[in-house]
């Protein structure tokens, strides 16, 4: 018998991405780093995405940090793409943020950034998704942190890029999404959240 609402593919993807991120915490806290994948499940979910966009969403870090390390296409073939097959690899590659160019020069972290953006207007719209809700949960985590402490600045102090740039990035995220045509109420969420980040005072 079936469960309405179970689906093993997804349970499959949270175990993996669970295995994967066993020793992982959020920079700067205790909290398991699987937290972010499987909260960008659930919000997925919660916009009534298909299976394919949801496992997409709890891998996209598993993929990110295999391409991170260095993995080949053929390494993530057998890792990702077998398990899960070869368009759940495809819709996460396209919102990885890539370390090299097409040139295969090493890119900064400014570089990555610009080169995320510009490819949103070629990908699906299963990864536009993947991004839309990886930024709404990043943005909201950061948000809902700072209303529960008492000491704002060791909040902002996990972000390398700084507290302008970070939030910055959230804003720029959801404009190019728009601005290539994807206007799902999701950005309408990820904008509330970003304006109440922008408005913040300590």
């Amino acid at each position: 018998m079936r469960i309405q609402g179970y689906h093993d593919r997804i349970n499959h993807a949270l175990a993996f991405a669970a295995k994967h991120h066993d020793q992982q915490v959020r920079r700067g806290t205790r909290s398991p780093y699987f937290t972010q994948p499987a909260n960008v499940g659930l919000i997925l979910t919660r916009y009534g995405c298909d299976d394919t966009t949801v496992i997409a969403g709890i891998l996209h870090d598993v993929v990110e940090d295999s391409v991170r390390e260095g993995h080949t296409r053929e390494m993530l073939d057998r890792r990702i793409a077998d398990k899960f097959g070869p368009e759940i690899l495809d819709r996460t590659l396209e919102v990885t943020q890539r370390r090299v160019n097409d040139q295969g020069i090493e890119l900064s972290l400014d570089e990555r950034r610009e080169d995320c953006l510009e490819r949103l207007a070629g990908i699906s719209e299963t990864s536009r998704w993947v991004r839309a809700a990886d930024t709404l949960h990043q943005a909201a985590t950061l948000l809902a942190d700072l209303q529960r402490t008492v000491e704002p600045a060791s909040v902002w102090s996990r972000f390398v890029a700084g507290r302008q740039a970070t939030v910055a990035w959230y804003r720029r995220v959801n404009d190019r999404l728009r601005e290539v045509g994807f206007n799902a109420p999701i950005t309408e969420e990820l904008s509330e959240v970003v304006a109440a980040l922008e408005t913040w005072r300590d």
